[in-house]
């Protein structure tokens, strides 16, 4: 069925030029007028909170930004898109997670080439939440994602997601795409459901390109951060100064200059997303957890910890209970 050339298909077929497949409603006039490209709205969503859509082949689409979250699936072939400003190619099985205001522009697809476009309009997930979910996990994943963006990369607008090694993404996605184009009963409420498991899924999946470590100091740093994720409740700089074989002040310093932050800063930092991970999905005592993380006073526990969340531990697995 998707293979199957649409009306507009078959028109660019014709002449490669791109035939306009939105109404003038789903065009957002004053945003367009303002940022001087196309400006998608809700239009989509009047009836439904996801639309899904096959991305019309043999011509290039313009580049355009939109007031919604929009995946792109290459569920077969190719394509060359510009993200931003930046080059990107999708092969079978990539997926490309485009936050609000993200700016693309699409290469023309051949006719052996499906993308598969998927709109949701959820304002409670964006990329710098994916990004939160994945480097709350691992201090070393915050410094690589940071690294790799650059200084002066503070914002980033869409992810792209290596999946065709994944086969339960894959799977996910292809459950979405059926129950959207089949029309089945509560269709709707299965594919939020089903993007809820994609998207922790794609979360857990994540995985960034290593940073260039061409100096020495970065690559000691990346074993500093190595050795917290691994061993946060029983870490010192000391230990690490007599296992690298290096003077302590001397590693505090290099630490510093590369992270942004001291060495025990950043220790906590692990204990306390350690922490709350184990209050808000596990039912161990409260004393037990701060045992684990590797702290010994608990009024410095709960000192820190509402520093860090501004909450107390009690009233966040209280929260959680409610909800879930």
């Amino acid at each position: 069925m998707l293979s199957t050339f649409n009306a507009i298909e078959a028109e660019q077929q014709k002449n490669h030029k791109y035939v306009e497949e939105m109404p003038a409603s789903a065009i957002n006039k004053e945003a367009s007028k303002k940022d001087k490209l196309k400006v998608l709205n809700d239009y989509f969503f009047r009836n439904k909170d996801i639309y899904i859509s096959k991305h019309n082949r043999f011509a290039a689409y313009p580049k355009h930004t939109h007031m919604f979250l929009e995946i792109n699936y290459m569920l077969k072939g190719n394509a060359s898109q510009v993200v931003d400003g930046n080059k990107v190619k999708l092969v079978q099985g990539d997926l490309l997670l485009l936050d609000v205001g993200a700016e693309h522009a699409i290469a023309a697809l051949g006719e052996d080439d499906l993308l598969i476009n998927i709109l949701f309009r959820n304002s409670n997930i964006n990329i710098e939440l994916l990004k939160d979910l994945r480097r709350s996990r691992s201090v070393l994943y915050d410094f690589l994602l940071k690294s790799s963006m650059g200084e002066n990369s503070s914002k980033q607008d869409y992810l792209i997601f290596r999946t065709a090694h994944n086969h339960k993404i894959s799977e996910i996605l292809d459950e979405i795409i059926e129950e959207y184009f089949r029309k089945r009963e509560f269709s709707d409420s299965v594919i939020k459901a089903y993007l809820q498991i994609l998207i922790t899924n794609l979360v857990r999946d994540y995985h960034i390109a290593d940073v260039k470590k061409n100096n020495k100091s970065q690559k000691l740093v990346i074993a500093m951060l190595a050795e917290i994720d691994k061993n946060y409740a029983t870490i010192s700089l000391d230990k690490v100064a007599g296992k690298y074989n290096y003077n302590k002040n001397y590693l505090s310093n290099i630490f510093k200059r590369e992270v942004g932050k001291p060495f025990s800063k950043v220790i906590l930092q692990k204990k306390m997303t350690q922490a709350h991970t184990l209050i808000t999905s596990t039912t161990l005592p409260i004393s037990r957890i701060i045992e684990a993380v590797g702290i010994t006073n608990k009024s410095y526990f709960y000192k820190k910890y509402y520093e860090f969340y501004k909450e107390k531990p009690l009233a966040e697995r209280q929260f959680n209970n409610n909800v879930f």
